[in-house]
């Protein structure tokens, strides 16, 4: 191990560069070989390495004897026979920028890029016709991982974004210095048929998750909200579809179980407003202020983190059958969180609060009246 520590010093490599060439390297034999010269640094025998690679212990040694001799250019694998690569060097270069498009910028009309786009893309360039493997080889020896996307919202505002941030920041300064508590909320529904979320299969089985197709009434609502200061959460079971009236209901049992000043922050959905909400906050002495976040901002929220905890915890992959099975679930989900602060804390953790304390600073008291009760100013 130290002669292969002395080694990468000398062709200043560390553990990482030699890794990522394990998997960056063009031909499955230089691979193979920076494989094997990683492997040896980690304190691997040669013989050991021998027999996970299934090559005679002399060859890993010949390997490290010749990166010790003329560094990463003597482990460079020389085509000495056989067909040349399907695509040349340029051919790769010109593949890597394509996909980094979507393929009808590239003159493909489709939507989306998998291996059989790819093989059109290649034929029509290149005249080569490539089969699967070859296609999503190529893909990933160029860099590129398969991933589930997230929306990037065009319709978001983000100068108003922004201003939120920055208003959010003071808010948190004005709370701690009135003893306010801080709850985002929202709702969400939760159906008795399976919501279908990636599961480890074995190599060659379908991931098959059972169902019995309950009906689309089977589904529970809620309202939750969570304070992030204390890790403190509130949920109310939804009957029929949100109002004004059941948000108004919601923000009632928040103040009987939470005590005065609360700030409620929520999103712009029409049922957060209406003659019921305010009303409500028209009452005096009410010790409550409600906010409405961005437009299109649902990664501002750390309620969502609740909905996307629950249906990690509860449904995935999993047909309850009937509402009555999912209001069990969900009763034991909630009854558990106030054991669970840390972790609703950390969880519940979103970008706003990134971007916060990368604008927090120490805000001049002149700047911000103290918090109060103000029902006719509040985004409703």
């Amino acid at each position: 191990m130290a002669e292969v520590a002395a080694a990468l010093t000398h062709w200043e490599l560390d553990l990482r560069q030699v890794r990522d060439r394990m998997y960056r390297a063009p031909t499955p034999r230089e691979r193979e070989r920076w494989h094997a010269l990683w492997l040896l640094a980690q304190g691997w025998s040669a013989n050991k390495v021998a027999d996970i690679l299934e090559r005679d212990a002399h060859t890993s040694g010949g390997w490290l004897a010749a990166f010790e001799r003329g560094g990463p250019a003597a482990l460079a694998f020389a085509q000495t026979g056989g067909p040349p690569p399907a695509l040349d060097p340029a051919a790769q270069a010109g593949l890597k920028v394509a996909v980094q498009a979507t393929p009808a910028e590239v003159g493909i009309d489709l939507a989306n890029w998998n291996w059989k786009v790819v093989r059109q893309f290649i034929e029509a360039r290149c005249g080569v016709r490539l089969c699967r493997s070859a296609c999503t080889r190529y893909l990933h020896r160029l860099g590129f991982v398969h991933k589930r996307p997230k929306k990037r919202r065009l319709k978001a505002d983000e100068e108003k974004r922004a201003a939120f941030v920055q208003d959010y920041v003071a808010l948190l300064a004005e709370a701690q210095a009135a003893g306010a508590r801080i709850f985002f909320a929202d709702e969400a529904h939760f159906r008795a048929d399976a919501d279908l979320q990636g599961q480890w299969v074995l190599r060659g089985r379908p991931a098959l998750v059972d169902s019995t197709c309950p009906r689309w009434g089977e589904q529970a609502s809620y309202y939750s909200a969570v304070c992030l200061e204390t890790g403190a959460t509130e949920y109310m079971e939804l009957t029929g579809t949100s109002s004004s009236a059941t948000s108004a209901a919601f923000l009632a049992q928040l103040r009987a179980n939470h005590p005065a000043p609360l700030i409620v922050i929520w999103d712009n959905g029409p049922a957060h407003g209406g003659a019921a909400v305010r009303d409500d906050l028209s009452t005096p002495g009410l010790g409550l202020r409600v906010l409405r976040l961005p437009a299109y901002s649902p990664d501002f929220n750390p309620d969502e983190a609740i909905w996307a905890w629950a249906r990690e915890e509860v449904t995935a992959n999993t047909c309850l059958g009937s509402k009555a099975a999912v209001q069990e679930q969900m009763q034991r989900f909630f009854a558990g969180l106030p054991t669970r602060v840390a972790e609703v804390q950390s969880r519940c953790r979103r970008k706003l609060q990134a971007l916060a304390e990368a604008l927090a600073a120490p805000v001049p008291e002149s700047n911000h009246e103290a918090l109060h009760v103000d029902p006719i100013g509040a985004s409703v």
